[in-house]
């Protein structure tokens, strides 16, 4: 089943947690530690009647934690990355509804992989213009010609995802968190090599 399949059918805790496990994975391009969403991943394990309040709640907060947009000091196409995190973390829905998630999670799908094609020495240059979004459009559907080996890592650990929750509901959270940390530990391997390569 394609990526694109799989949120169509998620519930709304699998749409939530594959919209957070993408902003999860690309926190460190805005400066985010490993424990900077921890409050909302706790949220979608609750799951309580009051889960959705919580949610709001703590979604404000965390848009309080991350400082504005500074002045450009990576490449543009660093810079362009850490702006699709940004609206991503800014898009992400106060109402924990099916359908504004479904959009969210959809949005973040699509963003993540822009992110990971926009990093990777291989597509160095690239951009994320139409091309780009082509390339991510066409993977997301099952159709991989073309795709590097950090945008198929991502895409797998998004599919991922989606089949934990839909297999395992709120059980399958755990996991759900390995893998996003192990994602995470690869985007910032690759903006510190990339560091590295400019002094």
């Amino acid at each position: 089943m394609s990526l694109v399949e799989l949120i169509a059918q998620a519930d709304e805790r699998g749409l939530a947690a594959s919209g957070l496990a993408c902003l999860d994975r690309c926190a460190p391009l805005l400066g985010g530690d490993d424990e900077v969403l921890r409050p909302l991943w706790e949220t979608l394990a609750d799951g309580g009647a009051g889960a959705g309040g919580d949610w709001t709640e703590r979604l404000e907060r965390l848009r309080g934690t991350f400082p504005g947009p500074g002045q450009a000091t990576g490449t543009p196409a660093e810079d362009e990355a850490a702006l699709l995190v940004r609206r991503m973390l800014a898009a992400a829905p106060a109402d924990r509804s099916a359908a504004g998630m479904r959009a969210w999670a959809d949005a973040c799908s699509v963003a993540s992989l822009r992110v990971h094609r926009l990093l990777d020495p291989a597509q160095e240059g690239a951009g994320a213009g139409a091309a780009g979004a082509a390339g991510v459009d066409g993977c997301r559907q099952d159709r991989p010609e073309g795709m590097s080996p950090l945008v198929a890592a991502e895409l797998r650990r998004q599919v991922t995802v989606l089949e934990l929750l839909a297999g395992h509901g709120a059980a399958g959270l755990r996991r759900v968190l390995e893998v996003s940390a192990e994602g995470r530990r690869v985007l910032r391997a690759v903006v510190s090599r990339r560091e590295r390569g400019r002094r």
